[in-house]
């Protein structure tokens, strides 16, 4: 579909047009733009970056900006549901976060608990698998609860794996897989000199998703913003990074795709020299 035969200037300036061309093209039953072709990122992640921004933008709360980021969340899942992504990482927030405003803080906490109670039946119908990750010494109970239910009745389901890292930091991920493997070293289960990459990768928060779909093969960042903000360091050290000025609550159907194509448009090399 992506017109492949163009080349230098000509393919770029289809790439960003595609996005307005596409709506002619419909996903079948599904009422969504049909996806670029292949290739196509088996595991996206988000940073959900600009909720307040745009509530302030238009006269409206704060509570009012998070409340319509949890929207376009769950337009999110529904998209990359119909475009066949696997694995979806999304940054509701972070372990930084908790030094915003208590009142900013418990509200978040109770939309992310609702989000998931009032999705999971949507989530369990459409063969999506929750996992929510991070500090769950940090959660309040009832939303832990919630966590946990939806976990284990979705445990089964495998078109989309959502992770939602909720009081997640990269560091902290990081550090408590480190400390996990020093506990097995100093029980005698492991030799330091055996610790390796693909053990460590094993330890984090992350590896509930299988094997390499563990990393992201594409990060978008929404607000402008050009950083990722302590999310999934270990995990993003070869993603394709896609930053949009857009403010989380509008992300929709034509910057995903914008994304997706600007992916589709780069060549991955992961350290290697591609010889002609």
């Amino acid at each position: 579909m992506l017109p492949r035969l163009l080349s230098g200037s000509h393919r770029r300036r289809a790439l960003s047009l595609w996005p307005l061309i596409m709506p002619r093209f419909l996903h079948a039953g599904t009422g969504a733009v049909a996806p670029p072709v292949d290739p196509m990122p088996r595991h996206v992640a988000l940073v959900m970056d600009g909720n307040r921004r745009w509530a302030q933008a238009r006269g409206l709360t704060t509570a009012e900006g998070h409340e319509a980021g949890g929207r376009a969340l769950q337009r999110t899942v529904r998209l990359s549901l119909a475009w066949g992504i696997r694995t979806l990482t999304a940054f509701a927030f972070s372990n930084e976060n908790f030094g915003r405003p208590k009142m900013e803080v418990d509200f978040v906490m109770w939309l992310i608990e609702r989000m998931i109670r009032d999705h999971i039946d949507e989530y369990a119908r459409e063969g999506v698998r929750l996992h929510v990750i991070g500090d769950s010494s940090r959660r309040p109970a009832s939303l832990q609860k919630a966590a946990m239910e939806a976990e284990e009745l979705t445990r089964h389901n495998s078109r989309l794996h959502m992770m939602l890292a909720v009081c997640y930091s990269g560091r902290w991920d990081i550090v408590q897989a480190c400390r996990e493997l020093a506990r097995e070293a100093q029980g005698g289960l492991l030799r330091p000199e055996d610790i390796d990459e693909s053990m460590l990768d094993g330890t984090l928060v992350t590896s509930v998703a299988a094997g390499e779909l563990s990393c992201p093969d594409l990060l978008i960042r929404t607000s402008g913003e050009l950083r990722l903000s302590n999310f999934l360091l270990w995990q993003s050290a070869y993603s394709e990074l896609f930053f949009t000025d857009t403010m989380w609550p509008d992300f929709g159907e034509a910057e995903y795709l914008r994304a997706l194509t600007s992916f589709q448009s780069r060549e991955r090399r992961f350290g290697e020299r591609k010889f002609q």
